[in-house]
Formats: C-alpha cells, sequence, structure tokens
C-alpha cells in the first residue's frame, strides 16, 4: 500500500510518502504564493525520488494552511490532529507536542493512544512564530539557519523588552549598535521566543515526554532555550520534525485505506 501525506504550510510545503506502512520519501520547498502549484511540486519532489507516479498513490490526505487547495488529496485533516499522529509514529510515549510553525506556535496534549485530548494555539501575532526569528535574521544579516550555533556561543544572553516583531527589530538593531555580540542577541532573541511558546504550553499542563516539532525544532539554540523555559527535557525527534504534520497526514491516509479494504 502507497500512501501520501502533503503539509502546505505558510512559509513551507513537506510531502511524505509511506509504503507497506514505511516512510520511503519526503521532500520540503518554500511554499509559493498558490498552494496548489506548491502542493503540486513538493509531491511530484518526492514522487521522482522514488521512481513512482502520483497515479500510484492509492490514498493522501492533505493538512496545513493550504490544505482545502490540495487537487490531489482525497481527504483532509487539521494540523493539530496530524501532528500529533506524527510525534507519536515513532516515539508512542509521546505526551505533549510543541510545534513552532512559520505563522503560528501550537501545544498538543495526547492521551496513550495518540488521541488529541486538549490544544491551544497562538496565531494572533508573528512574536512567537518562527516568523519572528526569520524577521530578526534578516535584520542582522545572517543566515535564519545559522541562528542556533551562533547562539550557542553566548554567555550573556540580552534581554529583549518588546515582544512586537516590528519593534523587536528596531530594538535589535539599537543592540547590534551598542555594540552587543552578536550570539548574546540571538541567544536573547531564542529566549524571548522561548518563554512565550512555553507560556502557551504549560497554559494545558505538561506531560512527558514533550516533543518538538516545526522548522524551528531544528534550531538547536531554540531547542535549548525552549528545554530551560519548560523546566523539562525534549525528546528529539525520531524523523525530520518538519515533516512531522505531512507524516501524521500520511499515516491518516494510511488508516483510511485499511478500513477501506477491511
Amino acid at each position: 500500500m502507497i500512501v501520501a501525506g502533503c503539509d502546505v504550510g505558510s512559509m513551507t510545503a513537506k510531502a511524505v510518502i509511506l509504503k507497506d506502512g514505511e516512510l520511503v520519501s519526503s521532500h520540503i520547498i518554500k511554499a509559493g504564493p498558490s498552494p496548489e502549484k506548491s502542493a503540486q511540486e513538493v509531491i511530484n519532489a518526492a514522487l521522482e525520488k522514488v521512481g513512482i507516479t502520483l497515479d500510484t498513490i492509492e490514498y493522501c490526505v492533505g493538512t496545513g494552511y493550504g490544505r482545502n487547495e490540495i487537487p490531489f488529496a482525497h481527504a483532509i485533516e487539521s494540523e493539530i490532529a496530524c501532528h500529533g499522529k506524527g510525534a507519536q509514529w515513532k516515539m508512542p510515549s509521546a505526551r505533549t507536542i510543541i510545534d513552532i510553525g512559520g505563522q503560528d506556535a501550537k501545544a498538543i496534549k495526547l492521551d496513550n493512544n495518540g488521541n488529541v485530548i486538549q490544544y491551544v494555539y497562538n496565531d494572533k501575532c508573528a512574536s512567537g512564530s518562527g516568523r519572528f526569528l526569520e524577521v530578526m535574521a534578516a535584520a542582522l544579516g545572517i543566515n535564519l539557519h545559522d541562528l542556533g550555533e551562533i547562539s550557542l556561543k553566548s554567555n550573556n544572553p540580552v534581554t529583549m523588552s518588546n515582544q512586537c516583531v516590528i519593534f523587536a527589530e528596531t530594538e535589535i538593531i539599537s543592540l547590534v549598535n551598542e555594540g552587543k555580540p552578536l550570539q548574546d542577541i540571538i541567544s536573547g532573541l531564542h529566549k524571548a521566543l522561548a518563554h512565550r511558546v512555553a507560556a502557551l504550553a504549560k497554559s494545558i499542563g505538561l506531560e512527558d515526554d514533550i516533543i518538538m516539532t516545526g522548522g524551528v525544532a531544528k534550531n538547536i539554540g531554540m531547542l535549548n532555550a525552549l528545554e530551560k523555559a519548560l523546566g523539562k527535557p525534549i525528546k528529539p525527534c525520531i524523523v525530520d520534525p518538519q515533516i512531522n504534520g505531512a507524516l501524521g497526514a500520511a499515516l491518516f491516509a494510511l488508516e483510511a485505506l485499511e478500513g477501506k479494504k477491511s
């Protein structure tokens, strides 16, 4: 059985292909203005990696902001459900999922069977999302992917006084002009974002094991800052945390197909 999951988010599009319950291909691209085109591009790239065509996919589930625009999806599922499903696939002990996406942050609590029993999210302000780090990296003139390693060199993180992205951008420019070390500024940015996300997660109660998903989970500086803000360790994802939503969608597709064939 070959199934797929496609997650079209605000900043990236992801696709996952499962064959007989095993992950055989995945792909990530920067999302364009058209969710439909982004979905088509990312699924084609994932299919090409394993040398199969779209008509080979027996069932596909879509998720993410652009889920209603995925032309080849047989069904759609919420991001909340997909992130829970994906996180528990290789780590059944997962009970709390923290996902920091391009435009929002989510905290999800799962039961022993991987069902979502409580969740909370913030999509009202970019200061609690990956977009915050993207804007700050651009303001500092450094690559977004270099933030984590640079921040690890910090011995004295700055304290950010502004939560708004616009004002925070102005604040870091002032800190640079004051001669504050770059690593201390970046570490301070991670700390500020971590405390906002930790407050969100704590509002529904933290239960072990805690998993972090989303592209921001690849940022080691952010991961460390969030562990400190939570006061609890975060278990590493078994698979690329950025494809977790698409993985969950593919697992829902597998369940749907198995249900049809039983």
